[in-house]
């Protein structure tokens, strides 16, 4: 992989399968908020924080297919292709582990620790029901990130475009049927959309089993070449894999208390959070796809001896990045009600959630350069070191968070702010370790 061949082109050939395999996969979140934004303030709050509880729990596994990922690019940059689907399959392995027992854990222990930390009981009930039918997905959706690491990491990322998008389309048509009671089915609300999220996940899974088999060269990579479980093989992965696991487990959780703080602002501030968080949710999966593809391509660099074009590379995907990003923004601050309506048809609701909207939409300027440089320090595989980067961001986050709403009791609007400030911290921290540390000859 030379210098000439990190076109704009060849960078955005991996990226816009990325784009939209996480448009699709996170239009599960959106579907199942527009579908409760008409069903009542109470469902559309509880999905917000039903749906982050989960997330909490996902991250845990997408942390690992991240560790696994970069492990695979690796191996395929060296030339290594038949020890990556050694490492697939101690992944797929290792993932159901986690499934069974974060399943477990969600079903004896959610209610007592949702009791524990919402204020409305209506809120608390109606996130109960959505939880017990969510945490099925475990098993599916995990498996799937193992084939999301796979393609991801060998750069072949047309097939995640079409694996969403059956998802997708599953989601909403059986939203549809379970949530309002069609085809003969009865009416179930808010269980109903997360009865049809599992159900859309576990006929990804299927998908990108039956792909893979029928149309990969899977001999190539031995990917069902079965050797059985590996525990040094599976520590050596949890060494690179445990800090973005950690990492990742740590983001959501406190993206989960910032909704807990603000439901102690009132259900309205609640419902608002929601709305804007799936609002931003397009500009942040392009960012996301962008930060993806740098972890990618500097773990492959990495592998081929490449180490001199990894910041020639991470300043590429910021420009290109940027001329998605800027538009959105544009687009979000000037005619925010265009977006607000896919999520609620209530005038004061939507009111309410203008500023709040444009806040958020502002922090991407901060936010592009600092998750794209984030992702490139995972890719050159010192994933310690992102982990405590992540870390102490997040402490700064919380302590401002708490402050401006548990003390100041301020507006909604103004704990978005918080967005800002974790982007800023991140920045800053990833500029110096690419800028001071020696991570040119990082092994993994």
């Amino acid at each position: 992989m030379t210098r000439s061949t990190l076109s704009n082109r060849s960078i955005w050939q991996v990226v816009y399968p990325v784009l939209i395999s996480l448009l699709m996969e996170n239009l599960i979140g959106m579907t199942d908020t527009a579908f409760m934004g008409r069903v009542g303030e109470v469902e559309l709050g509880a999905a917000a924080l039903g749906g982050v509880f989960y997330l909490v729990f996902f991250m845990v596994a997408f942390g690992f297919s991240l560790g696994a990922q970069i492990l695979i690019g690796r191996r395929n940059g060296e030339g290594k292709f038949r020890d990556i689907g050694v490492l697939f399959q101690q992944g797929v392995f290792f993932l159901l582990g986690v499934a069974a027992v974060m399943f477990l854990f969600a079903t004896l222990f959610s209610g007592r620790i949702l009791q524990r930390v919402i204020d409305s009981p209506e809120v608390c009930r109606a996130t109960e029901q959505y939880i017990h039918w969510r945490v099925y997905g475990f098993f599916f959706a995990f498996v799937s990130l193992m084939f999301r690491a796979f393609y991801v990491g060998i750069t072949k990322t047309k097939i995640l475009t079409l694996n969403s998008l059956v998802m997708v389309l599953s989601n909403v048509g059986l939203n549809y049927v379970l949530v309002f009671g069609k085809l003969g089915f009865p009416a179930l609300g808010i269980a109903g959309a997360a009865m049809g999220s599992s159900i859309a996940e576990a006929i990804s899974a299927l998908f990108f089993g039956l792909y893979t088999y029928f149309k990969v060269d899977w001999k190539r990579y031995r990917l069902f070449h079965f050797i059985g479980f590996s525990c040094p093989l599976l520590g050596h992965m949890l060494g690179v894999s445990i800090w973005t696991m950690l990492q990742s487990f740590t983001s959501v959780a406190v993206w989960f208390v910032f909704f807990v703080v603000i439901e102690h602002l009132g259900e309205r501030s609640l419902a608002v959070s929601n709305i804007v968080r799936n609002v931003s949710a397009l500009a942040f999966l392009v960012l996301q796809s962008f930060a993806s593809t740098a972890s990618s391509l500097v773990s492959n660099l990495m592998g081929a001896g490449r180490s001199d074009q990894v910041w020639y590379t991470c300043r590429r995907i910021i420009h290109l990045c940027y001329g998605l990003i800027l538009p959105l923004m544009a687009f979000m601050l000037l005619f925010p009600s265009v977006l607000l309506r896919i999520y609620t048809d209530a005038p004061d609701l939507m009111a309410a959630s203008v500023a709040s909207m444009r806040i958020m939409a502002s922090s991407y300027l901060i936010a592009t350069p600092a998750l794209i440089m984030f992702n490139t320090v995972s890719g050159t595989g010192n994933t310690r070191s992102a982990m405590w980067m992540e870390f102490a961001a997040l402490i700064i986050y919380v302590v401002f968070v708490g402050y401006v709403a548990v003390v100041q009791r301020a507006d909604v609007a103004i704990c978005w702010f918080s967005e800002h400030v974790y982007a800023t911290c991140v920045l800053v921290f990833s500029y110096v370790y690419l800028k001071k540390a020696s991570w040119q000859s990082k092994k993994i």
